[in-house]
């Protein structure tokens, strides 16, 4: 296939019915001060935690709407705790579906949204982490594309900390998800292994990081001060700029108070 033309507007696909399409979920928690996206406490407060949380749930929301005006995508979140729909029904676009995907361990979860996007009709299924709000839009397209390919194939993208942002299939292998040791630095190699014992070609996705930590979060910071300067047209090849988390990150360095509780952790953390 010749990519030159791959993101031109004339490509963009008339709505399908959801058999025709590749359903990608989210994986998501409501956003709940100190429940949500604890790591980042400090430099952040429980409170901004949780609003980040929610930032970025909408810009990645957001980028599986723009990846779906290339190719036949239908975005949902799947979600926990059980009862929160509603919480994600108020912050998200309503083209965004839901699924109830909360079990005791997070394979469990990702087994069962990957039922759940197969029992709905569609021809493959992608989960989707809610740390990586810079993804570029590029590797959604590139997912669907690769699983919408004849033959059997996982697609897989790995992040920087050996875990991964992304696992999409066209069958419902639960052996993807057994024996892995979650929120480790093998889950990716792991899941490479899972793939060769059941004979399954691996389609490796480009490199990419989540947001988990105070090291990640400078690197968005960056990151998202870099798009916002340098961008003109949106090219889905190019880090998604996500613009509800760079609001936030704006008011959150207004007057450089997160830079100083920065550096309180770090000057703490040079006499530890």
């Amino acid at each position: 296939m010749d990519d030159t033309n791959r993101f031109d507007t004339a490509d963009t696909l008339s709505p399908q019915p959801p058999a025709a399409t590749c359903g990608i979920a989210i994986m998501a928690k409501a956003s709940a001060p100190g429940r949500t996206k604890t790591r980042l406490v400090p430099p952040l407060t429980v409170d901004e935690a949780a609003a980040l949380n929610t930032a970025f749930l909408q810009d990645i929301a957001n980028n599986l709407l723009r990846a779906a005006r290339h190719r036949s995508i239908t975005g949902y979140v799947a979600f926990a705790p059980r009862g929160s729909e509603d919480f994600f029904r108020a912050i998200l676009p309503e083209a965004i579906g839901l699924i109830d995907a909360c079990l005791p361990t997070l394979g469990e979860c990702l087994w069962r949204t990957v039922e759940g996007l197969l029992g709905r009709g569609h021809r493959s299924a992608v989960v989707l982490n809610s740390d990586s709000p810079t993804l570029p839009t590029a590797l959604l397209v590139e997912t669907a594309e690769r699983l919408a390919e004849p033959g059997e194939r996982v697609v897989l993208g790995p992040c920087s900390d050996g875990g991964y942002y992304l696992l999409g299939l066209k069958t419902a292998h639960r052996r993807l998800f057994e024996d892995i040791a979650w929120s480790t630095e093998r889950v990716a190699e792991q899941t490479r292994e899972r793939a060769r014992e059941i004979m399954l070609d691996v389609h490796m996705l480009p490199v990419w990081y989540d947001v988990d930590d105070s090291d990640s979060l400078h690197r968005l910071r960056r990151e998202v001060e870099r798009v916002r300067t340098a961008r003109h047209e949106p090219d889905p090849r190019e880090p998604n700029f996500p613009a509800a988390t760079a609001a936030l990150i704006e008011r959150l360095c207004a007057g450089g108070e997160l830079d100083r509780r920065v550096d309180v952790m770090q000057l703490a953390a040079g006499g530890a």
